[in-house]
Protein backbone atom coordinates (compact mmCIF):
# COMPACT_ATOMS: atom_id res chain seq x y z
CA UNK A 1 0.00 0.00 0.00
CA UNK A 2 2.95 2.52 0.79
CA UNK A 3 4.62 2.04 -2.20
CA UNK A 4 1.79 2.44 -4.45
CA UNK A 5 0.79 5.94 -2.48
CA UNK A 6 3.92 6.80 -2.80
CA UNK A 7 3.82 6.07 -6.90
CA UNK A 8 0.63 8.17 -7.04
CA UNK A 9 2.07 10.94 -5.39
CA UNK A 10 4.62 11.12 -7.80
CA UNK A 11 2.02 11.62 -10.79
CA UNK A 12 1.61 14.67 -12.32
CA UNK A 13 -2.57 15.28 -11.83
CA UNK A 14 -4.40 18.43 -12.82
CA UNK A 15 -7.16 17.26 -9.82
CA UNK A 16 -6.37 18.82 -6.56
CA UNK A 17 -9.12 17.23 -4.99
CA UNK A 18 -7.32 13.77 -5.79
CA UNK A 19 -4.02 14.94 -5.50
CA UNK A 20 -5.42 16.11 -1.50
CA UNK A 21 -7.10 12.98 -0.87
CA UNK A 22 -3.82 10.75 -1.75
CA UNK A 23 -1.74 12.78 0.46
CA UNK A 24 -3.83 12.66 2.93
CA UNK A 25 -4.32 8.98 2.95
CA UNK A 26 -0.45 8.57 2.97
CA UNK A 27 0.04 11.04 5.89
CA UNK A 28 -2.48 8.72 7.82
CA UNK A 29 -0.24 5.46 7.08
CA UNK A 30 2.85 7.24 8.44
CA UNK A 31 0.87 8.15 11.51
CA UNK A 32 0.10 4.52 11.80
CA UNK A 33 3.34 3.12 11.24
CA UNK A 34 4.72 5.85 13.81
CA UNK A 35 2.27 4.41 16.35
CA UNK A 36 3.75 1.22 15.57
CA UNK A 37 6.92 2.45 16.61
CA UNK A 38 7.83 1.55 12.36
CA UNK A 39 10.06 4.18 10.80
CA UNK A 40 11.33 4.96 7.63
CA UNK A 41 15.04 4.35 6.85
CA UNK A 42 16.43 7.20 5.61
CA UNK A 43 18.06 5.61 2.32
CA UNK A 44 20.25 8.72 1.04
CA UNK A 45 23.89 8.14 2.51
CA UNK A 46 23.08 4.72 4.48
CA UNK A 47 24.07 2.00 2.36
CA UNK A 48 24.32 -0.74 4.41
CA UNK A 49 20.63 -0.90 5.34
CA UNK A 50 19.81 -1.33 1.83
CA UNK A 51 19.25 -3.58 -0.85
CA UNK A 52 21.42 -2.45 -3.90
CA UNK A 53 19.76 -3.70 -6.90
CA UNK A 54 21.40 -1.26 -9.48
CA UNK A 55 25.06 -0.06 -9.96
CA UNK A 56 25.92 3.26 -12.01
CA UNK A 57 29.15 4.55 -12.74
CA UNK A 58 28.98 8.58 -11.84
CA UNK A 59 31.42 10.46 -11.37
CA UNK A 60 29.43 13.35 -9.38
CA UNK A 61 29.21 10.96 -6.71
CA UNK A 62 31.41 8.84 -4.02
CA UNK A 63 32.18 5.15 -3.94
CA UNK A 64 28.95 3.87 -2.27
CA UNK A 65 26.80 6.93 -2.47
CA UNK A 66 23.18 5.58 -2.83
CA UNK A 67 21.79 8.05 -6.21
CA UNK A 68 18.22 6.52 -6.48
CA UNK A 69 15.78 5.04 -4.26
CA UNK A 70 13.15 2.75 -5.74
CA UNK A 71 11.36 0.96 -3.13
CA UNK A 72 11.91 2.77 0.65
CA UNK A 73 12.92 0.83 3.43
CA UNK A 74 12.02 0.45 7.52
CA UNK A 75 12.80 -0.53 10.66
CA UNK A 76 11.31 -1.19 13.85
CA UNK A 77 13.63 -0.06 16.33
CA UNK A 78 17.02 -2.02 15.48
CA UNK A 79 15.78 -4.41 13.55
CA UNK A 80 15.02 -3.68 9.52
CA UNK A 81 11.61 -4.87 8.57
CA UNK A 82 11.99 -3.79 5.04
CA UNK A 83 15.38 -3.57 3.34
CA UNK A 84 15.28 -0.73 0.65
CA UNK A 85 15.75 -0.60 -2.86
CA UNK A 86 18.61 1.59 -4.48
CA UNK A 87 20.51 2.50 -6.67
CA UNK A 88 24.38 2.57 -5.66
CA UNK A 89 27.05 4.72 -7.34
CA UNK A 90 31.23 3.83 -8.03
Amino acid sequence: MYDNLERALKQETADEAYKKGVEMTMTQLKEVLAKLGIEEIPALGEPNLHNAVMHVEDEGAGENIIVDVFQTGFRSGDKVVRFAMVKVAN
